[in-house]
């Protein structure tokens, strides 16, 4: 008897997704076990993995188009089986793909943003007349500017697909914009929001409204995490090939921080607080259509490196939008970094729900300090401020919490043991 695939619910936030790419066509055989096609949800592009096994009786939606989760995307049966059709039409319907399309792109860093409502016909590409290339392939090559002539496709046939267009427009780069990408003055219009920023819209009114916000924000020395973090540089960097950042430290400073003080990693729970045994914690990192926060799991038991490293995986994957659900939710506690190559001095961070606190984190700053001696010196200094959940947090757990992490950051030694 046929089955039908429906769109599966691939986060605890999704509610639609975007068929991004087929890998099987009418026809196929599949196995249990098979992925058959590429899904961009709200938070990254997953796998549409099936666990029947039969032929490839119909696709029921196009690339591009955008449908809720249960609806239906495939019929997979017997050789020569009927499809009900009538089955398929009960399901949730497809969104039309011309209106769907503007929402395709998957999130990630890319070197040149989509200009900001500019038509795809009246981009100075090739459109796709003569060239073989999916839907999806050509909307991203219009929005970038990136002519399909001379691209070699990887898909079947030599199709042009999504993958390659992108890595014809150079996608991809450092952790973060350190420049921001230049890009051609766009046509005034609206743009379609995509299903990433759609949540991100939902959930930061969501948390405005509903977590009381208090902010507290410390000054604190980096001069001795700079020249720590130089002679780790030097040391394991010439050895081993390994390079630290700044994040790095605070990351596990915050960690460790909860060990002194663990009433911030906590949620407010209706009429309970739940206290999280471990810290799960959330780090941003700017992609295209806005921001993802991947999840070091149980980071107070991490050491720098293992945090340095895994951040780093975890960055990769964010910008390739191959981030798992398991990598991006279940978070107690974030850090949010504008400091180093955005060159922010000190921000407030909105909470990430249902967490109860976010730690913003500014630029290292040299300016005239006074020292022990009350002497005038130069020092390197970075700002922290801590948004929290009043329902949750007290104003002193919150500053015991940043002195925590002050005293780990003028500190450093104590990161390491």
């Amino acid at each position: 008897m046929a089955e039908i695939i429906e769109m599966p619910k691939l986060s605890d936030t999704m509610t639609e997704g975007t068929l991004g790419e087929w890998l099987k066509n009418e026809g196929d055989p599949i196995e249990s076990g098979d992925i058959i096609a590429r899904v961009e949800t709200d938070k990254a592009t997953m796998d549409l993995e099936v666990f029947e096994t039969g032929i490839l009786l119909k696709r029921a939606v196009n690339e591009g188009d955008t449908v809720p989760t249960g609806a239906a995307v495939a019929v997979i049966g017997e050789a020569g089986e009927a499809v009900d059709e009538a089955a398929l039409k009960a399901a949730p319907a497809a969104a039309p793909a011309e209106e769907a399309e503007a929402e395709a792109i998957e999130p990630e860093i890319e070197a040149s943003p989509a200009p900001a409502a500019t038509p795809a016909a009246s981009a100075p590409v090739a459109s796709g007349h003569g060239v073989k290339a999916s839907p999806l392939a050509k909307k991203i090559a219009a929005d970038k500017g990136i002519s399909l002539s001379g691209i070699t496709g990887s898909g079947p046939g030599g199709r042009i697909v999504k993958k390659d267009v992108l890595a014809a427009g150079g996608s991809g780069g450092g952790s973060s914009w350190g420049v921001y990408p230049s890009t051609p003055v766009a046509a005034e219009g609206a743009v379609k929001l995509s299903n990433m920023r759609k949540t991100i819209a939902k959930r930061l009114v969501q948390s405005k409204q509903e977590n009381p916000h208090f902010y507290v924000e410390v000054e604190v020395d980096a001069g001795p995490m700079v020249e720590m973090r130089g002679a780790l540089n030097k040391e394991f960097g010439e050895s081993h090939g390994i390079k630290f950042s700044f994040n790095d430290f605070v990351m596990k400073a915050a960690a460790n921080a909860v060990r002194d003080v663990p009433d911030v990693n906590a949620s407010f729970q209706g009429d309970t607080i739940v206290q999280y045994g471990h810290v799960q914690l959330a780090f941003g990192v700017a992609i295209k259509d806005g921001l993802i926060t991947p999840v070091i799991q149980e980071a107070q038991n991490k050491t720098l490196r293992a945090i340095s490293q895994e951040a780093n995986e975890l960055i990769k994957k964010a910008k390739e939008g191959k981030l798992t659900p398991e990598e991006y939710t279940g978070g107690t506690l974030t850090i949010s970094n504008l400091g180093g190559p955005f060159g922010v001095d000190r921000f407030s961070a909105i909470i990430n729900p249902p967490q109860a606190a976010i730690l913003a984190v500014g630029n290292i700053v040299k300016k005239p300090v006074v020292d022990e001696k009350d002497e005038i010196v130069v020092g390197q200094r970075m700002v922290l401020t801590l948004s929290a959940d009043h329902r949750v947090v007290d104003g002193a757990v919150a500053a015991f919490y940043l002195k925590a992490i002050k005293k780990y950051i003028e500190t450093p030694a104590l990161l390491l043991l």
